[in-house]
């Protein structure tokens, strides 16, 4: 699982690098430890408002596609960079009106093939000491059925990053 620190160096370096047209605010950003997941926000298409959910949709798609194909040199570049200096994969996603499409994302081998929240759920658990090895962690969470998954996930990362700031301030850290 990645830390506070690492979250805030990436999303230091990315808003340094970014072009400052590309998104609108702040770009969402999800850290684990095989992937960075970029996900910005652009202008959705200008349509009435009486036009259909179909229509509104594929006018999303059709922006985003726009999007994607218009930045892909420079999104490969800037990628190519995080990646050297981060040591992950690094997949792009935008989000235009109610349409949310990631562009590419790495798939990671785990008894089977799981995306990026799925593989952090298991390492919050093996972080946590919950379960010996993600194979360990995976069969837990099957028991679970996830009914109460988000609530007791949330709750133990919050608990992980207490005790990530109390190890920080502990005697054998350097004081500025």
């Amino acid at each position: 699982m990645s830390t506070q620190t690492e979250h805030e160096k990436v999303r230091g370096w990315l808003t340094g690098r970014l072009p400052g047209d590309w998104f609108e605010g702040e770009t969402e950003l999800s850290i684990d430890r095989d992937e960075i997941l970029i996900v910005g926000r652009i202008p959705a298409p200008e349509q009435s408002n009486d036009v259909s959910a179909a229509e509104r949709s594929a006018a999303e798609e059709g922006r985003i596609k726009q999007f994607r194909e218009d930045t892909r040199e420079r999104r490969i570049e800037i990628a190519r960079e995080l990646e050297h200096a981060a040591r992950r994969k690094v997949a792009w996603g935008v989000r235009c009106g109610d349409t949310r499409t990631v562009f590419t994302s790495l798939s990671a081998p785990v008894m089977t093939r799981l995306r990026q929240p799925e593989r952090q759920v298991l390492d919050t658990l093996v972080d946590a000491g919950v379960a010996r090895s993600r194979s360990d962690a995976l069969s837990w969470c099957v028991k679970l059925v996830a009914q109460h998954s988000e609530t007791w996930l949330a709750d133990l990362r919050t608990a992980m990053t207490k005790v990530e700031e109390v190890r920080k301030a502990g005697p054998d850290t350097q004081q500025d």
